[in-house]
């Protein structure tokens, strides 16, 4: 039923989240702390099973985890079944190359109508982030449940009648589809510190991937994150294994909703991703190089998967990063490559019989491979390749190395029957139709507000509470300041409608409540005055003043920090606003929205309380629950830190364990309503930088297209017809449907390139280097600057950018919309700093697009003479990175 999360959650007692809390903080509370892991037989190969369970029936978060020798065998709560192999071999059999290969691939929905779906007999479908039917951001359940239908119909017109699979990440709530409730990201949700809250959140998902007719949800994410740097922290749980072991087998208990033999009826598929040690890269780098031993990998970045496989789960991605420490030996690189990872561990040892499916074009970043081509993936063990937009290419080029024995037909037949195997599981062989299943279209189904609030309080982590200032009295009249109050956009933060996060208003949003709303419903309207920049307001007029600051939206790439982890630095005008307000008299409570813990000394010293609400979904009313007396029922603040908050700016990695682990606040740590700890003035030491030195300095231009490309550098355009890039030929030409290239004189004859947006969708003009990157830290060093020359013929109508890349999704982009725009009329010569980009966390180690234009409107503009120049960005006619707008 689709009330039956918040059912069950009426049910439980309290005593069940506080006896998880006890046992986090070291007290059994009389259970007792062995975990259920043990050796098998005379094999001495550890078994892991189901995890002990709290008095609730959940998944208990363990005071101790066994260290294990090797590998585990993982029993799944989904048994083998004799009947399903008997019937997925025969029909394996009886099928084609075609048709294998086509169960194997999953195109993107922009890429693939349902004739292709038909004709290249496609066995699994999935839209990624920004991606809806229509290209509508405002879809309908109904629109969803169409195109789903439309996809389902043209599979079972096959020969096969095999129905396809449609995948979707559904990281905190269905957060692609417009209306429904968001959860908390998993950061608040391991604050909470409670696997019976995950479990009802992975059903309440579950129910509302239903209602828009997906089978498959991209979720959950395992990663045990060692490094905040990282811009998917606010992706992973904790930073404790223990917390990510429990948690991954009640969010897949609750997705999945399994049987011994089967998915619930109304759960999906849950993926535990990403394999392996995302969350352990140098320095936080997204999709970087883990060097763990692999003793580490079993103990640390594993965890997550034993208790995922545990319940059931029935699909696996694989991840970007690498694993290589040549100290050790270990040389599998990326680990979509990887045979040792995916077929020897992940399938032999630990015994996942589910299917495995790569991320995002990861096949490309395999050595000698490209997104449409790589037999040493497949061969490694990866059964369905996500191949979003060369999906023709892919299938041609797998064909022929099957043909020419690259690829063996024995690992084409495995990954065949494992893809069969997990639609028979889900039941998929036996539904009707997508838009006639229970739960289709149900508006009900996609609202869990009742349990994505409880969550809300659950998860917040109250860091100060000087002289007992929280809670706020009910009649209290408060000035509420800062960016974060009223956005629902920065408390969703990425994954949410969009990729990236961005983009996005109150009204996308439209049954969500912000901070601010949940503020003026609880105190009442006319007590709360709202000011974002404090401007204007006298604070001493008030009972207290509430602000609502933290990070802006962000995913992978995008997020990842490179130079400090200052607040104050990342986001100087919330600093500027706590001056505003602080020392007036009364007392600042600053509520902080944030995907990861962040250097927040001078924050703090400016605010006589301070909460953690890291990033609370759509339901902001939650966070005033507890910021005002009796708006909860419960006990008031009970989060506990689930990742240590660190008490300098560059002082990451910090985990428990670590050589000199002193942070701020501990892990476990979190004040209650009746705690009388008083947080003293912290030091607001600033370095300018955290370690990212060397490189010398750059003594040349770096030549990037000079009447022609300038090796390594090639010169491509991408759109949505090909995001993976269509190289400009030697002739200066290429076309999309959204963008086109032609020669141009800018300073001689046909020294340039004249790039036309048609206004049709979303383009991009780039030039990029083969490999791993470039070192461009010297430019950083001697203040270069990109310069350009440029003829605009049309103006931009919509946001563009320039933008370098450090092996994409790792970017930092300036708008140049104004400029481009103001420029007078015929050449000019354009110099942008490229500290700019280094501001927006662009790693100079490795950059291999040092320059990239994108609008998603109409423009026209002919570019030439691309380079870096040492020095230039000191030139009086250089451009301050303030004025870019």
């Amino acid at each position: 039923m689709i009330t039956s999360p918040a059912w069950r959650r009426a049910q439980r007692s309290a005593l069940g989240v506080l006896t998880t809390l006890s046992l986090l903080t070291g007290a059994t509370a009389g259970y007792s702390s062995a975990a259920p892991d043990t050796e098998k037989g005379g094999s001495r190969q550890p078994t892991v099973g189901r995890p002990n369970l709290d008095r609730n029936g959940c998944a208990r978060i363990e005071d101790k985890l066994p260290t294990l020798k090797d590998w585990p065998k993982v029993d799944s709560k989904i048994d083998k079944n004799a009947f399903d192999e008997r019937k997925i071999a025969k029909m394996v059999a009886d099928m084609t190359l075609a048709e294998k290969i086509g169960q194997m691939t999953q195109p993107e929905i922009t890429a693939i109508t349902p004739e292709d779906v038909k004709n290249y007999f496609i066995g699994t479908v999935l839209n990624g982030g920004g991606a809806w039917p229509n290209k509508d951001k405002h879809a309908t359940p109904q629109a969803w449940l169409a195109l789903a239908d439309s996809y389902w119909q043209a599979s079972v017109e096959t020969r096969t009648k095999i129905p396809v699979l449609w995948g979707i990440d559904a990281v905190h709530g269905n957060n692609n589809v417009y209306g429904a409730t968001l959860f908390p990201h998993n950061i608040g949700l391991g604050a909470a510190q409670d696997p019976c809250l995950v479990r009802d959140i992975g059903e309440a998902t579950a129910e509302q991937i239903r209602a828009t007719g997906q089978d498959w949800a991209f979720a959950p994410t395992l990663a045990v994150v060692r490094d905040d740097r990282w811009g998917r922290t606010y992706e992973g749980f904790s930073e404790d294994p223990r917390i990510t072991r429990a948690y991954g087998y009640e969010v897949v208990k609750g997705l999945q909703e399994s049987t011994s033999r089967r998915l619930g009826e109304n759960g999906v598929i849950a993926t535990a991703k990403h394999f392996i040690g995302d969350g352990g890269t140098i320095k936080g780098a997204d999709q970087g190089v883990n060097p763990s031993s692999e003793a580490e990998m079993i103990n640390l970045h594993g965890q997550g998967y034993y208790g995922a496989l545990a319940a059931g789960a029935q699909s696996v991605m694989v991840s970007f990063n690498s694993w290589t420490n040549a100290d050790l030996g270990i040389n599998e690189g990326k680990l979509h490559g990887s045979k040792k990872a995916v077929d020897d561990i992940l399938k032999k040892k630990m015994g996942f019989d589910g299917l495995v499916v790569s991320d995002w074009n990861g096949i490309g970043q395999v050595a000698g491979c490209t997104n449409s081509s790589c037999p040493q993936a497949i061969n490694a063990g990866i059964d369905v390749i996500m191949v979003p937009n060369d999906w023709k290419a892919f299938i041609a080029n797998t064909t022929a190395q099957v043909q020419s024995g690259q690829i063996p037909m024995a690992r084409i037949d495995d990954a065949v029957t494992r893809i069969l195997r997990v639609k028979l599981r889900s039941g998929l062989f036996s539904a009707p139709k997508p838009s006639e299943r229970e739960l289709a279209g149900s508006a009900k189904a996609l609202d869990s507000k009742k349990i994505a609030r409880e969550a809300v309080r659950e998860s917040q982590v109250l860091l100060k509470n000087n002289n007992r200032v929280l809670p706020l009295g009910s009649r209290s009249k408060v000035l509420v300041v800062g960016k974060s109050a009223d956005s629902m956009q920065n408390q969703t933060g990425g994954w949410s409608l969009t990729w990236q996060g961005t983009g996005n208003t109150n009204a996308d949003f439209p049954n969500g409540t912000t901070i601010l709303g949940g503020l003026r419903e609880a105190l009442g309207t006319a007590n709360v005055t709202f000011s974002e920049t404090a401007d204007g307001v006298d604070p001493a007029a008030f009972d207290a003043v509430v602000a609502v600051i933290g990070e802006t939206p962000y995913a992978e790439g995008n997020g990842d920090l490179r130079r400090t982890m200052e607040a104050a630095k990342l986001y100087p005008g919330d600093l500027a606003v706590l001056d505003k307000v602080s020392g007036k008299g009364k007392p600042v409570v600053t509520v902080y929205v944030s995907g990861r813990p962040l250097h927040v000394n001078k924050e703090l010293n400016r605010s006589d309380a301070f909460v953690a609400a890291w990033l609370p979904g759509t339901e902001g009313g939650g966070v005033a629950d507890l910021l005002v007396r009796g708006r909860n029922t419960g006990a008031g603040y009970t989060g506990k830190l689930s990742y240590s908050w660190p008490k300098s700016a560059c002082q990451s990695p910090l985990n428990p364990g670590d050589e000199g682990y002193d942070p701020l606040f501990k892990l476990g740590y979190g004040l209650t309503n009746s705690s009388r700890t008083t947080v003293p003035a912290q030091s607001e030491e600033s370095p300018a930088t955290c370690g990212g030195g060397g490189g010398g300095n750059a003594t040349e231009d770096l030549e990037i297209f000079n009447r022609q490309d300038v090796p390594p550098y090639k010169s491509y355009i991408g759109s949505p017809e090909n995001w993976g890039g269509t190289e400009i030929g030697v002739d200066g030409t290429a076309a999309h449907a959204e963008l086109n290239v032609v020669p141009a004189d800018v300073n001689v004859q046909q020294d340039g390139l004249k790039v036309t947006w048609t206004g049709t969708g979303p383009g991009q003009v780039y030039m990029q280097s083969p490999g791993t990157g470039n070192d461009l830290r010297g430019y950083l060093n001697t203040d270069a600057a990109l310069v350009f020359d440029v003829i605009v013929n049309q103006p931009p109508t919509n946001r563009t950018v320039v933008s370098t890349h450090c092996l994409y999704p790792c970017f930092a982009e300036v708008p140049v919309t104004n400029l481009l725009t103001n420029l007078p009329a015929g050449k000019n010569t354009v110099k942008i700093p490229v500290s700019c980009f280094a501001a927006g966390g662009l790693d100079f180690e490795r950059v291999n697009t040092p320059f990239l234009v994108y609008t998603d409107g109409p423009l026209s503009a002919s570019f030439a003479n691309v380079r870096w120049v040492p020095k230039a960005g000191t030139d009086p006619d250089a451009k301050a990175c303030t004025d870019l707008s």
